[in-house]
């Protein structure tokens, strides 16, 4: 999954990004309101965290022209300011919550928990295919029953795959939904994971065909298994 966060204080941005990749999100970091603004327009984001005070654009501005443009993506607010018309401006202008500075990042994640959850309809839904089974709640892959130890790069792919169904996946756009935006390889990487993933998924009785090579387009989960 994809997170933005857009905040000024590059301590409490870093702090946020680091506890967020423990758990496998991929993260981009805008340091102000206009670079957020494009971020946001520009990437396919989960969940954005928006400071409400920010250099160029404020959050709360910000927040409004994304939700004018259509976009539903939930966004969590960050205030340091505990007053009541504050809160108030941020839901109004389409936050979906708020949390206020100083605050403690268990609480941060559990809240971004409760929004990824509130925007599906299956919130604690294990992904699947065939006999793979993913749960992104505790970030655990079985085959059969058998737990795969894939790396965080390896298990994005798969989540990947698995929010996606049988839709192909150029290489391109597994390297834009896995890869932040700063640390992007080139395109030989994705099949150097490709290659470890298919070897783990083979070691514990999956097809060798279980992730297709679609030639010329790209990738996708074999529906033919």
């Amino acid at each position: 999954m994809r997170v933005l966060i857009v905040e000024d204080d590059p301590r409490i941005a870093q702090a946020i990004a680091e506890a967020l990749r423990d758990q496998h999100y991929v993260v981009e970091i805008a340091g102000d309101g206009r670079l957020g603004l494009d971020f946001a327009e520009a990437g396919a984001f989960e969940i954005i965290i928006l400071d409400l005070t920010l250099p160029y654009l404020d959050g709360v501005s910000l927040c409004r022209q994304l939700r004018q443009q259509g976009m539903t993506t939930p966004i969590l607010m960050l205030t340091a300011r505990d007053a009541s018309e504050h809160k108030v401006l941020g839901l109004d202008a389409g936050a979906d919550d708020y949390v206020i500075k100083p605050f403690d990042l268990p609480e941060l994640l559990a809240r971004i928990r409760a929004l990824l959850r509130r925007k599906t309809v299956a919130p604690t839904a294990i992904l699947t295919w065939e006999n793979l089974q993913l749960d992104p709640q505790y970030c655990q892959v079985t085959y059969h029953g058998i737990p795969l130890l894939l790396t965080p790069t390896e298990y994005r792919i798969l989540e990947l795959f698995l929010r996606q169904g049988s839709r192909v996946l150029s290489r391109s756009v597994i390297l834009e939904r896995v890869w932040e935006f700063e640390e992007m390889p080139g395109e030989e990487t994705v099949k150097v994971h490709l290659r470890s993933l298919r070897q783990k998924l083979k070691q514990v009785g999956a097809s060798p065909h279980f992730i297709e090579n679609i030639y010329g387009l790209g990738y996708r989960l074999n529906p033919n298994l």
